[in-house]
């Protein structure tokens, strides 16, 4: 985080369009600040909020939108604001029908997020990998996108349009649900849980627009890498879960062996020192400030 300085939403907004516009974006999930630092740090271009992770890191609800707009906005600037990398935001269904989903992609815009998601399926929604899933009707979705593209004060602002179609309709509707999304205001097709490498290549040929792909774990799609959807067309990857999946199974081996042993002594090597958060924090820019606003350097003069 910048603190005298930070790159304003706008920017960032500007950045994430001129980056998958020129190539291929690995977004890695990131459900807190610290771990979209440390993606910046490591030199992501971009990230990716999943509701998934909000919902499931902060409230250990399971990710069927139990949590309120407000409330993943919230989390969602925490996360946006302490870094100067556009930030990709999970937004469900637009929590509710047009005039929310209005309200929703102001609130987001808001938050600092570079922009959002919005998916056609019907409330209560499930993971987009899971079966028994239901869609609104193309037109409904169509309606709201053409809200949300009518809500943004930033024209920048990433309007992305999931669609859940192929898991319910088959490949052909999801074909159509995206063309017409794109002509509804949609920016970009997030096509979710294609079944193979073919599909994903058929859907680039058919569907001309920026594509977000889904390299979820566990999932229905097939393990692929960024450079082959690059091949095939797509201009953004996300991986929503991984580090999530990977800090829970990290944290249940550190959890059994202090259960079973009552100390962590052998994972000492496996962990962030202490001056290795401080520095990923720029905890030094802090006190750095706190000294510089405590001396009055800002005027050079005496304290009144």
């Amino acid at each position: 985080m910048n603190l005298t300085n930070p790159t304003s939403a706008a920017d960032k907004a500007s950045r994430l369009r001129q980056a998958i516009a020129t190539d291929t974006v690995t977004m890695p999930g990131c459900f807190n600040a610290p771990v979209a630092m440390m993606a910046q740090q490591l030199g992501f271009d971009a990230i990716y909020i999943s509701g998934a992770g909000l919902i499931n890191g902060m409230s250990g609800y399971p990710d069927i939108a139990l949590l309120g707009m407000e409330e993943v906005a919230r989390a969602a600037a925490y996360i946006a604001r302490a870094v100067d990398v556009p930030a990709l935001c999970d937004a469900d269904t637009g929590f509710g029908e047009v005039l929310q989903v209005m309200r929703t992609i102001q609130t987001f815009e808001d938050a600092g997020v570079a922009g959002v998601h919005l998916e056609d399926q019907v409330m209560p929604k499930r993971c987009g990998h899971l079966d028994g899933k239901r869609l609104v009707t193309s037109q409904d979705m169509e309606r709201k996108l053409t809200a949300a593209s009518k809500a943004r004060s930033n024209p920048d602002f990433l309007l992305v349009a999931r669609t859940d179609a192929r898991a319910v309709e088959g490949f052909d509707a999801a074909v159509e649900r995206g063309l017409r999304y794109l002509d509804a205001g949609a920016d970009a097709i997030f096509i979710e849980a294609l079944q193979s490498e073919e599909e994903f290549g058929r859907y680039a040929e058919l569907v001309q627009a920026p594509l977000l792909a889904n390299m979820t774990e566990f999932g229905k799609t097939p393990m692929l890498s960024v450079e082959q959807f690059r091949q095939l067309g797509y201009r953004m990857v996300i991986f929503p879960m991984t580090a999530f999946r990977v800090m829970m199974k990290a944290v249940e081996e550190l959890f059994t062996d202090l259960r079973d042993k009552g100390e962590a002594t052998q994972w000492l090597e496996r962990m962030q020192t202490r001056s290795e958060l401080y520095d990923l924090l720029d905890y030094e820019a802090y006190n750095e400030m706190d000294r510089y606003i405590a001396g009055n350097g800002d005027t050079g003069g005496e304290a009144k």
